[in-house]
């Protein structure tokens, strides 16, 4: 247990702290501090103090109040972000109490729908915006056949970026909601009820004010995903509509600005962590007891002039999220598509082009085995640490990638791994200790949870009867853990297999996964073959995390 301890706490060393000691110290200087190199001898440790004390200067940090460009990117990305987690509350806040507190029609199809939304990268939903909206796309068409002039919405604009992500991003605010009115005591709500409130007072007096807490971590949630994605601003916002982590990703990648892509980087971390301990601060003060039990269907509307209109709403609005993947499933298959509502004409050999002639799949396979290797060796014995051993820091240190942007770690990892004697910077190994260290979190999860539910009694018998401590957790641990470890696994490979903002700054010239390829066709305008690589990605996300889910063991939220 101490060597697994302590190879655990390398590893977070290595690629977590001491990349985000470096993006603060090339912040502070405006140069590069080679780190792991400052400790190979006395004399550089030495050499690398004084330089960092001689060249400490507040100016890089001063440029985000005096430099036009990084202003506009904080205060847009603030915006942005609260516009979208606005948004995503209050249009999903119907849906999740129908799902919840009422009888929906055809409740399940609903509720795969809400879900729908979490297989689909936020690039991906660019792509789709693009064909929906474009200058001859088929809803542009459609707009311009009923009477309209130009484009409904220009594609090129934070609009554009404010639409995809709220569809994108709708999940993480309605299902935490569901759940959160699915815990309210029905009986509450008769009492207002039959004291003579009508059900929408109740409503407003009673079941909103219990359900706040809840709807408030939920919009802080998005709020930090939002903040830390990467995928649709880079596609679609304009450069008049700066934000900061394409805005950080342009000085690392275009500019190779290091002072200003630490700042830009520190300042995103900075704000996701802030905002993310927000969340969970609310979600432990708003925590309440329940009454009584929730007991089958009581509690439940189940007058028509209510669960009608709110399927039809539902309907409505969980339906853009699909139909922005069936244009780009369309695309996928279109020989040419133009000035009509449906492609020319179909064909297969986009799917052949990509299949036969680019590695990304093969890369994306290898990268997430060697990402799911790492964050199983990593993951599950921080869980085992966690759990049986009580390290609540080790649970902390797991979690804490959660608040760092992709682009942010990417650009940390950059910096500290650049120069000898641990040069890391373009090689597949970097990459797959990034994303290992980004789903972590989810790893840790899954097999915690496993761990929690195994009795010490089990463990404690192997040990009485002459089992060592590892071959007690092979031999008793471990199979009894074992769903939970594959669901994690599982996990760490579909969310890699999406993964864009570590990527682009990380992925060496012939090692790019699926993920960059879609960006790169976007970026060369094939978008055919964009479209044909997005769908292998959806399917293979769609069927993994329906496997994770039911091998996880988890109960249906609707």
């Amino acid at each position: 247990m101490p060597v697994l301890r302590a190879f655990i706490y390398l590893f977070f060393t290595l690629f977590l702290f001491i990349p985000l000691v470096a993006i603060l110290l090339t912040a502070l200087t405006g140069d590069l501090v080679n780190i792991p190199g400052a400790f190979t001898s006395i004399e550089r440790l030495t050499a690398t103090v004084g330089r960092v004390a001689e060249k400490l200067t507040a100016e890089h940090l001063l440029e985000l109040v005096t430099v036009q460009r990084y202003l506009d990117a904080t205060r847009n990305s603030l915006l942005l972000s609260a516009a979208v987690a606005l948004l995503c509350v209050i249009l999903t806040l119907p849906i999740a109490y129908g799902l919840a507190r009422t009888a929906l029609p055809v409740k399940w199809l609903i509720g795969g729908l809400a879900l729908f939304p979490l297989i689909l990268p936020s690039f991906i939903a660019a792509d789709g915006f693009m064909l929906m909206f474009g200058r001859v796309g088929w809803a542009t068409q459609i707009y311009q056949a009923l009477g309209g002039s130009g484009v409904p919405i220009d594609i090129r604009s934070w609009v554009a970026v404010l639409i995809t992500q709220t569809l994108t991003f709708s999940p993480f605010a309605l299902l935490p909601m569901t759940a959160n009115f699915k815990l309210i005591d029905p009986v509450l709500e008769e009492a207002g009820q039959s004291l003579g409130a009508h059900r929408l007072l109740t409503w407003l007096t009673v079941t909103a004010p219990l359900a706040g807490p809840g709807i408030a971590a939920s919009a802080l949630l998005v709020f930090v995903i939002t903040l830390s994605d990467f995928g649709a601003p880079v596609i679609l916002s304009p450069r008049q509509f700066p934000l900061l982590s394409v805005e950080a990703y342009r000085e690392m990648s275009g500019y190779f600005n290091w002072a200003g892509a630490a700042t830009l980087a520190l300042v995103l971390a900075i704000l996701a962590s802030f905002f993310l301990y927000l969340q969970r601060s609310v979600l432990r003060r708003g925590q309440y007891a329940m009454i009584a039990p929730v007991a089958g269907r009581r509690g439940i509307v189940t007058d028509r002039k209510v669960t009608m209109p709110l399927f039809a709403y539902a309907l409505a609005f969980l339906s853009f999220p699909i139909a922005l993947v069936a244009s780009v499933a369309l695309q996928s298959f279109a020989t040419t598509w133009g000035w009509r509502l449906l492609p020319d004409g179909y064909t297969l050999e986009n799917y052949a082009e990509v299949l036969s002639t680019s590695p990304a799949i093969y890369n994306s396979l290898l990268l997430g085995l060697g990402a799911l290797v790492v964050s199983l060796v990593i993951g599950a014995g921080a869980a085992y640490l966690v759990v049986r051993g009580r390290m609540t820091s080790l649970d902390f240190v797991g979690n804490l990638p959660l608040a760092i942007p992709g682009v942010a770690l990417g650009i940390a990892l950059i910096l500290t791994f650049n120069s000898p004697p641990v040069k890391l910077t373009g090689t597949a190994f970097l990459l797959i200790c990034a994303y290992a260290l980004r789903r972590l979190p989810h790893m840790l999860r899954t097999t915690a949870a496993a761990i929690a539910q195994v009795k010490r009694d089990l463990e404690e018998a192997a040990l009485n009867l002459g089992a060592t401590p590892g071959l007690m957790i092979w031999t008793v641990v471990a199979p009894l853990v074992l769903p939970g470890i594959i669901a994690g696994c599982i996990l760490v490979f579909v969310t890699v297999i999406k993964e864009i903002s570590v990527t682009v700054l990380l992925a060496p010239a012939r090692w790019g996964p699926m993920s960059l390829e879609v960006f790169r066709h976007l970026l060369r305008g094939e978008f055919y073959l964009a479209s044909a690589m997005a769908m292998l990605i959806l399917a293979i996300v769609a069927v993994l995390q329906f496997a994770a889910q039911r091998l996880a063991g988890e109960r249906a939220l609707f």
